[in-house]
């Protein structure tokens, strides 16, 4: 099985975030926000998920125009559709609105068959003494394995 290829990634948000889950959605688009996307040009640094009309969106995810003369261009930011199933819907949004979490967008990657997918995560946004935590944390265990790796 081929790895997926990723066309974009929010390096940040797992850094901001503390992670609950996962859920890998499909994502709609049109023919040339794939291409855009197959090219490496897209953007969710500030993208996520929210609920509109009992489906889940994906708001604020910068996927550029392929070609500057289309006949009728796209918004680059426009809201998009994520399929998802009925149950795992239901799941997700009783979460943030019971548990006060978000959803964000960790990746868009192209499956094995060539399907957009989006990966979305369950998560609680963490407080400053919990990031300086978790750096501090990784850093001990980098430094750790440096001295374990260079004593034998």
């Amino acid at each position: 099985m081929i790895p997926p290829r990723i066309a974009a990634q929010n390096r940040k948000a797992r850094h901001d975030y503390t992670i609950i889950s996962t859920v890998e959605a499909g994502i709609m688009l049109a023919g040339t926000e794939v291409k855009a996307l197959r090219a490496g040009k897209g953007n969710i640094m500030e993208a996520y998920a929210g609920a509109q009309d009992d489906e889940i969106w994906l708001f604020n995810a910068y996927i550029p125009e392929y070609q500057s003369n289309m006949p009728f261009p796209l918004e680059t930011r426009r809201p998009r559709k994520l399929l998802l199933h009925r149950r795992e819907v239901r799941k997700l949004l009783g979460a943030v609105a019971k548990d006060g979490m978000t959803l964000v967008a960790l990746d868009i990657h192209f499956t094995d068959r060539g399907m957009a997918k989006v990966s979305l995560a369950l998560a609680k946004g963490k407080q400053a003494h919990d990031r300086r935590q978790a750096i501090k944390e990784r850093d001990w265990n980098r430094e750790k394995a440096r001295v374990m790796r260079d004593k034998g």
